[in-house]
């Protein structure tokens, strides 16, 4: 498996839970800082690099669902969200509030790395071919995406993308018009066949809407189609 280097900050109040983990990362060569304590999951994110964070709900201090959200409002660093809420409407609610990823315990800390090297290898930028331009406009320009940098503009404007809505939108602008199923954008985004209905990679196309479409209620460029899945519905700018 390739070397991945990364510094991880976990969040879990179960010492047993976290102790594990952090035996299991360091295997891995990965660093690791940890807290039981959400207001201090946040106070050691504004001070420290971290590559990732793995991320409990059920937490003393601030619970998971604001630790989230207060550092979605300064990162898009991956959050792997790890937890008892096992309802299929809260793993949605996770998603929504911008975490990359979503385990229910209890788990199998092998499956949790295998997961992380999912979501590493498509954060990892793409090489490109040797004709291929990385910077691909849209709609005249209101819409750029720059496969290099992983950076898209909208009308002029950076849109904050987490790595899975990136991978998301690189998947379905590669191929315009192309229809595919949620099983098929679970498999090639995320990495692993997803276990369930699709709402997952409806959660990510609603975050992802939000980001860069014009009206999210009624899309102009990921486009539903009734039945199957979703495309993406323009073609690139002449050059």
């Amino acid at each position: 498996m390739e070397e991945v280097r990364l510094h991880i900050l976990i969040v879990e109040d179960e010492p047993k839970i976290r102790d594990v983990l952090i035996a299991y990362f360091e295997k891995e060569g990965w660093k690791t800082d940890f807290t039981s304590n959400g207001i201090e999951a946040v106070q050691k994110f504004d001070y420290h690099q971290h590559d990732l964070i793995i991320l409990d709900l059920m937490l003393e201090g601030l619970p998971g669902e604001e630790v989230c959200s207060r550092i979605r409002e300064k990162s898009n660093v991956p959050i792997i969200m790890v937890t008892s809420k096992s309802r299929e409407i809260d793993t949605i609610n996770g998603l929504n509030l911008g975490a990359d990823d979503y385990i229910v315990k209890p788990f199998r800390a092998k499956e949790l790395i295998a997961r992380i090297y999912a979501l590493f290898r498509r954060i990892a930028p793409a090489r490109r071919e040797h004709n291929e331009e990385h910077i691909i406009s849209f709609y005249g320009g209101k819409l750029i995406v720059d496969t290099e940098s992983r950076e898209v503009t909208t009308d002029g404007r950076l849109a904050p993308l987490t790595a899975t809505e990136f991978k998301l939108l690189s998947v379905l602008i590669r191929k315009p018009n192309k229809v595919y199923s949620r099983a098929d954008l679970s498999y090639t985004v995320q990495g692993y066949r997803f276990q369930g209905d699709g709402r997952a990679i409806d959660a990510h196309v609603k975050n992802l809407r939000k980001k860069i479409e014009p009206d999210p209620g009624n899309p102009l460029y990921i486009v539903t189609v009734v039945g199957t899945g979703y495309k993406f519905s323009m073609q690139p700018d002449e050059p």
